[in-house]
């Protein structure tokens, strides 16, 4: 989750709001590639969870990061949350349970992707293995109960946390077990984000299946092989899903922002001090609606940026737009999540093409491929296909557009070395989930304990 903005510009009226979303327009020179990666951390005597607090808890590797890469702290009250790169845009962040998130430097190529995700893997192992902590990579957290797993002292999780269950039964499996990773595009004009948007939202399905990664919950297999995607099924319905009206005539800006006036804020700041807001929309917000005693009650812009970080569709806008539908995985497949979206995304030709497979797809039918994927993964039927034929034919496409691209690096002509995991799961035919679930049934005996050893990074 994106760190709190603060811009105190007063909105004065719903242009400015949409304006800003505008204001992500920017010519193909310009478009950058931003990763973030969410994972778990455990410490390798019993594979416990990491607390924040004491000598070998989150708030030691936060130091000990800020002291090995001169990062500028984010604190939250006397608390250090997290870290921002001052120069490249990037930050460290804590998810609610515990969650180290890299939010990546938006970079030119999925070639510099890697290596920042690689530096990164490098520098947090730097700082946790004196501490005894390791880091796995998966969509669900394998063997912790909701109860067992840490609370992060940052103030908007506890306004998040008693409104989630008035919302949906799942919000706190979100928030405290899940992790994910996520890409972040750049789109050149409201029509080339509107053809984005509606592949991104219709081929979200796609890309859960082919990271589906979250087969185990309390330590036994849940039946899924995305459980981080079923969760987000029962969140808060208010804020997710798969925005059935950017398919509509005319979507745009101005669309999305009227969406985003009708949910429900979850904060606001003021002089450093989170204030619940639960109780109105952003548009009630502006009509001068908000709760007692709240200071300085003019929205703002910062009020604004937030408001949309706070906003879960498969597919999210601010200004770029989020790619959101991955469970976390071992770093080969946190580099393959950019190549996939980039593939089809960044080239004229892949993006065409992928316009033209979703063209006819009704309503029904993407809201039937994000409820079944979660649990049928791969072979999930569509219409007289399925789901891993659709997967073989996105990945090809990425392919193509990737070698179009043509954007050499670490030894290579072009990005496409980066789909390789994505290959290896369409010549099995089944989910990285399955594989694990393999595991579980024949050599781990049952258990997911191995898991800690065998796919930490």
């Amino acid at each position: 989750m994106a760190r709190d903005t603060a811009d105190s510009t007063e909105i004065e009226s719903r242009d400015q709001l949409v304006a800003h979303l505008e204001s992500g327009c920017k010519p193909r020179e310009a478009w950058r590639i931003g990763t973030e990666h969410e994972k778990f951390g455990f410490y390798h005597d019993g594979h416990r969870p990491v607390p924040y607090a004491g000598p070998k808890g989150v708030r030691a590797l936060l130091e000990g990061m800020q002291g090995l890469l001169g990062w500028e702290p984010i604190m939250d009250g006397e608390n250090i949350i997290g870290l921002v790169d001052p120069v490249g845009g990037a930050a460290i962040s804590l998810e609610p349970g515990g969650q180290f998130e890299l939010s990546g430097a938006p970079l030119r190529s999925i070639h510099q992707t890697c290596r920042e995700v690689h530096a990164h893997l490098a520098q947090v192992r730097e700082i946790a293995d004196p501490l005894g902590i390791g880091f796995l990579g998966l969509g669900m957290s394998p063997k912790w109960r909701r109860e067992q797993t840490p609370v992060m002292p940052k103030s908007r999780y506890k306004i998040m946390s008693d409104y989630m269950p008035k919302v949906g039964s799942l919000g706190l499996d979100m928030m405290f077990r899940t992790c994910t990773v996520q890409v972040n595009l750049d789109f050149e004009s409201e029509a080339d984000m509107r053809d984005k948007m509606r592949i991104g939202l219709a081929l979200q399905p796609i890309a859960t299946a082919l990271f589906a990664n979250s087969p185990f919950t309390d330590g036994k297999p849940n039946g899924f092989v995305s459980y981080r995607a079923e969760i987000w099924r029962d969140t808060d319905a208010d804020r997710t899903g798969m925005l059935p009206f950017a398919f509509a005539d005319g979507f745009g800006f101005e669309r999305y922002v009227d969406w985003a006036l009708d949910v429900p804020i979850y904060l606001v700041v003021r002089d450093g001090r989170y204030h619940d807001m639960t109780s109105v929309t952003f548009r009630q917000f502006l009509d001068g609606r908000h709760p007692e005693g709240l200071p300085d009650p003019r929205p703002t812009m910062g009020d604004w940026k937030n408001h949309l970080s706070s906003l879960f569709p498969e597919v999210r806008l601010k200004t770029y737009l989020e790619m959101r539908g991955a469970d976390g995985g071992p770093w080969r497949r946190i580099c393959a999540l950019p190549a996939f979206w980039v593939g089809l995304l960044y080239d004229d030709t892949s993006l065409s093409a992928a316009r033209d497979m979703i063209a006819d797809w009704t309503e029904a039918e993407r809201e039937e491929l994000r409820a079944a994927v979660p649990r049928s993964g791969l072979v999930t039927p569509f219409r007289r296909t399925t789901v891993l034929e659709i997967a073989r034919e996105a990945v090809r496409l990425a392919q193509d557009g990737l070698r179009r691209r043509a954007v050499a690096g670490n030894g290579a002509p072009d990005e496409t070395g980066y789909l390789a995991p994505l290959e290896e799961t369409l010549a099995l035919g089944r989910t990285p989930a399955e594989s694990l679930l393999r595991q579980y049934q024949t050599r781990w005996g049952h258990s997911v304990e191995p898991i800690f050893d065998e796919y930490a990074y």
